[in-house]
């Protein structure tokens, strides 16, 4: 199994635990290796590599996976879940169900949606505290075409590539900055690198377990259940290891010298008007009817 993430990240903790539980419940017929930081290459590498089937297995962010399957867009519009416990409801409902029903045709058996976090936005070159404090950033993205339009509408220079390159751009400033939850902004030490954080939260990341079809398709019927039975479980506790290094992550970048800074009511709410405009770009994209009836599940 792979993950772009570092090892001590709780998505990465997440994989080991269902790995542990798979074990054990097939008795050790399936076994669970666990390859983290990249080692098998950033998303889009790696979910390639799950639908030839060299690699059986991974969790990576929705943004990625719409490149493949492109209805998971619609996790990834700005500001769509207020908090954790919406999204739970809605990713752990109906919803959440029909789309991992589309992963199949791209290759891959959806799980169980792991969580990745709210998304703040790092830089280096000035504390963001308005919408106008991003103009003219050059902002590493997620490698997904809505990622890329959401940074170019509040008027950043949006660059996609792989977390595993991400390091080494912010320290040769061929970006100023990125975004990701702040458990990643620890773990990858961005902060060695960046000196300001502001919590935007302007995208809210499911991250789903997955495993490759082919690999799938080999397994009997016991095996199937055993797996599905660990990834409840290991996401059950995998998002409260989440909820836990969020809070941890704030206070250690504070000590690390990072400016945290938070939104005022007034300046989030004009980052959510000025990102209308993406909304009205990939409703039809994506689907009116499922985007609408996302937006009436989270209310």
């Amino acid at each position: 199994m792979a993950s772009a993430n570092a090892k001590d990240r709780s998505l990465t903790r997440g994989l080991v635990k269902f790995g542990e539980i798979v074990e054990k419940e097939t008795g050790g017929s399936v076994k669970v290796e666990v390859f983290a930081d990249g080692q098998l290459g950033g998303d889009i590498a790696v979910f390639e590599g799950m639908k030839i089937g060299s690699i059986q297995g991974a969790t990576m962010s929705t943004g990625p996976i719409a490149s493949f399957a492109k209805r998971f867009n619609v996790f990834d519009l700005p500001f769509l879940f207020k908090d954790t416990d919406t999204a739970y409801k809605v990713l752990d409902g109906k919803i959440g169900q029909e789309l991992l029903n589309d992963l199949p045709a791209a290759g891959v058996v959806g799980l169980s949606y792991m969580e990745n976090g709210f998304r703040d936005l790092t830089n280096n070159k000035r504390e963001v505290k308005s919408v106008d404090d991003v103009k003219g950033l050059k902002i590493r993205t997620l490698e997904n075409e809505l990622h890329i339009e959401l940074w170019k509408t509040l008027g950043a220079v949006p660059t996609p590539m792989a977390i595993t390159e991400l390091f080494t751009a912010l320290e040769q400033r061929v970006v100023d900055g990125q975004e990701n939850p702040s458990g990643n902004v620890k773990l990858n030490k961005f902060y060695e690198v960046q000196k300001y954080i502001t919590k935007t939260g302007h995208v809210y990341n499911a991250s789903p377990l997955l495993v490759s079809n082919k690999f799938w398709e080999q397994l009997s019927d016991k095996e199937k259940e055993a797996l599905k039975k660990a990834a409840t479980e290991a996401t059950a506790w995998q998002r409260q290891e989440n909820q836990k290094e969020t809070a941890d992550a704030y206070d250690f970048l504070t000590k690390n010298k990072m400016t945290v800074t938070t939104l005022s009511p007034e300046e989030k709410q004009k980052f959510v008007d000025k990102l209308q405009p993406v909304y009205d770009k990939y409703k039809p994209i994506i689907g009116e009817d499922l985007v609408n009836r996302l937006l009436e599940a989270v209310k």
